[in-house]
């Protein structure tokens, strides 16, 4: 009984801090409500502020990369039982985000700002859709399995957890991967563009291009045949403006 607790309490804490760390993310970017934002920190010379962020970027995408290959899990679970290897993959990556958001070093020269008001609430509505979709698309294939919650409340009532099967809920019949949509919109779509901000979006939208290459090629071996037509039907991030069509239509004629 101790033990499902504890496991049930580890999961808890992992999921409490991804959201803490996701929070503070929205507003270390939009530079609102948060005591350090993409552009505050210790001043420097550009080279050593460039250094040390790419650092940072880098860590987050090795850990990220890494941890999520199915040989690591592989490896891992041999030592962490497996209720718990999605909460210690939330756990570690939310630890390295905010490693990252601690250490930033700013780079506060302007690349661009838009002061016109209609614009700039135009630019801030953007951005806070980027992080709704993203949002949506985790609750659209697993919110709870995503971030190990599910797998954590399966052990402490003592039931089998099984891997939820290969679905194409909504906004995943437009493109492949809306949530990684979500994040570039979100790193894009803003006002004020600095220059620190501009080499986060930068270097984190060259990370997300080589990651979904990796997820896709783990999924193929996985799902085999499903996926492979998955793929050749559906674009990675940018709809197809006949499905987007299709599917006001399709709404239409069910109204």
């Amino acid at each position: 009984m101790l033990r499902r607790a504890s496991v049930l309490a580890y999961g808890l804490a992992a999921y409490a801090l991804f959201v803490a760390v996701l929070v503070y993310t929205v507003g270390f970017l939009a530079g609102v409500g948060v005591p350090k934002d993409v552009d505050d920190g210790p001043a420097g010379p550009a080279w050593r502020a460039v250094l040390v962020d790419l650092a940072l970027l880098g860590v987050f995408a090795v850990q990220h990369s890494v941890m999520a290959r199915p040989w690591f899990k592989r490896w891992w679970t041999r030592t962490v039982p497996p209720a718990i290897e999605r909460s210690t993959y939330v756990l570690a990556a939310s630890l390295v985000v905010a490693l990252l958001l601690w250490q930033w070093r700013p780079l506060p020269d302007h690349i661009w700002s838009v002061e016109v008001t209609w614009a700039r609430a135009l630019l801030w509505a953007g951005y806070a859709l980027g992080w709704a979709v993203l949002l949506l698309s985790t609750f659209l294939i697993g919110h709870f399995d995503l971030f190990g919650l599910r797998q954590v409340l399966s052990r402490a009532r003592e039931r089998r957890y099984a891997e939820p099967d290969f679905r194409e809920p909504w906004l995943y019949r437009l493109v492949r991967h809306p949530l990684m949509v979500g994040f570039l919109i979100a790193f894009w779509v803003t006002p004020d563009m600095s220059a620190g901000r501009l080499l986060f979006a930068a270097a984190a939208t060259g990370y997300i291009l080589v990651a979904v290459r990796l997820e896709e090629h783990d999924l193929r071996r996985q799902l085999g045949e499903p996926y492979e037509r998955y793929l050749a039907r559906v674009p990675r991030f940018v709809p197809r403006p006949s499905a987007i069509g299709g599917r006001r239509r399709h709404a239409r004629q069910a109204g």
